[in-house]
């Protein structure tokens, strides 16, 4: 698993525990980050990503939720969630390119989801990849 790969696991790691837990102190997470990277780079990029979800999530949501057919974010896993948060804000707030953003969340996915969160997260995220890069969307059926 490349370094960064780790700060963006770390990452879903504080996201699901700030939604299961919403009255966690938040100098937990700044222990956690530093507890499990040990890299002030990497502590930072996971902070970022962390701080960027949490600042958009509204507009992140309403985003999945745009992409997503059949599921509201309220309704998806947590993980699943989280995992999509993660992409959405890397897809449009970094330089990241797509198709890294993708394959990552693919393999969080893979990690902490279910037997389908795979897929179920490469299809939303190549909507909003595809609709971030003005591409036409696939048609539906």
């Amino acid at each position: 698993m490349s370094r960064r790969s780790r700060a963006r696991e770390v990452a879903l790691q504080s996201l699901y525990q700030a939604e299961i837990n919403a009255a966690l102190d938040p100098r937990h997470r700044d222990r956690f980050h530093k507890g499990r990277l040990r890299s002030a780079p990497l502590i930072a990029f996971a902070d970022a990503i962390v701080d960027g979800v949490r600042e958009r999530q509204a507009d992140l949501d309403a985003l999945i939720d745009a992409r997503s057919e059949n599921w509201r974010v309220s309704r998806m896993a947590a993980t699943d969630r989280a995992v999509l948060r993660i992409a959405a804000f890397e897809l449009l707030h970094t330089d990241t390119p797509g198709p890294v953003v993708i394959d990552e969340a693919i393999e969080l996915a893979r990690r902490y989801g279910g037997e389908s969160s795979p897929t179920f997260v490469a299809g939303i995220l190549g909507g909003i990849l595809a609709d971030r890069d003005g591409r036409p969307r696939p048609a539906a059926g």
